[in-house]
């Protein structure tokens, strides 16, 4: 099973989707696709075939069929399915990860464990991004976000992997230079907006968890299961818009992972 360099990994956990919009965004043929047990039915929901599939299976509703390759983990264990995913991805060559199902559902501490994920894959010189149709949350370890062409989207950021870091924000709302965030604070850094074309999000010191939300538009439905294999109707001008958006919003976000930032210091 060879590994494409160019091609990213893609891990598609059990967290349900509110649509397929997010393939869209991310297309699954240019990508290496691992399903994390459940994340299975998902696949099979919105017309994704996986290149493997991992998990103990305590969730799934269907098992992979015997031409789809499948790697059994046990019940007992002590990483997630999600992380056993990445770890053979890694194992696989590959550094760059989308993860998607990896937010939201009844699992509360399961989206908290994804977040973990995050920080190991960033620990072990990758870069990943886990996404929903709206929400990206990346970790950036003293490094920057660079933003364009997103005016409206919503930024929080919080200190990860530490009681602090020191930001500093250019072309959001709410600007910073050089302060310090800590956890427990009266100073939070959640709501801030992007009010320039180009925004940037720079951690000069420490570890901190960025969430970029842009709100689907009135009237968007996304893909759906229903629609995966037919052909889809004419979209109106609204739908349009936000397709063209959603296809090209990480072309419009540029992260430079374990960037020193030496003329910050």
């Amino acid at each position: 099973m060879a590994v494409i360099k160019d091609k990213k990994c893609m891990i598609i956990g059990a967290a349900p989707l509110a649509s397929g919009a997010v393939f869209e965004e991310f297309d699954p043929k240019e990508h290496y696709v691992i399903c994390a047990d459940a994340g299975y039915d998902t696949a099979v929901r919105y017309g994704v075939r996986p290149d493997l599939v991992i998990g103990d299976f305590d969730s799934a509703a269907k098992r992979p069929p015997e031409t789809i390759r499948t790697i059994k983990l046990p019940v007992e264990k002590d990483v997630t399915d999600m992380m056993g995913a990445v770890m053979v991805g890694q194992k696989l060559g590959y550094k760059t990860f989308v993860l998607i199902g990896g937010l939201g559902g009844d699992r509360f501490d399961h989206s908290m464990a994804n977040l973990d994920v995050l920080l190991y894959i960033s620990k072990h010189g990758g870069s990943a991004v886990l996404c929903t149709e709206d929400t990206k949350v990346f970790v950036v370890r003293c490094g920057r976000i660079v933003l364009t062409e997103l005016k409206g989207a919503t930024v929080s950021v919080f200190p990860f992997d530490g009681s602090s870091c020191n930001l500093t924000y250019e072309g959001l709302q709410y600007p910073l230079e050089k302060k310090d965030l800590s956890a427990g604070s009266s100073l939070m850094g959640v709501s801030n907006c992007i009010i320039s074309d180009r925004a940037e999000i720079r951690v000069n010191i420490g570890c901190a968890l960025a969430i970029v939300y842009t709100p689907k538009p009135e009237g968007y439905a996304g893909r759906t299961a229903a629609k995966r294999d037919s052909k889809p109707p004419a979209r109106n001008g609204r739908q349009k818009r936000y397709r063209k958006i959603i296809r090209n919003q990480m072309m419009h976000l540029r992260i430079y992972w374990n960037d020193p930032v030496r003329e910050l210091r």
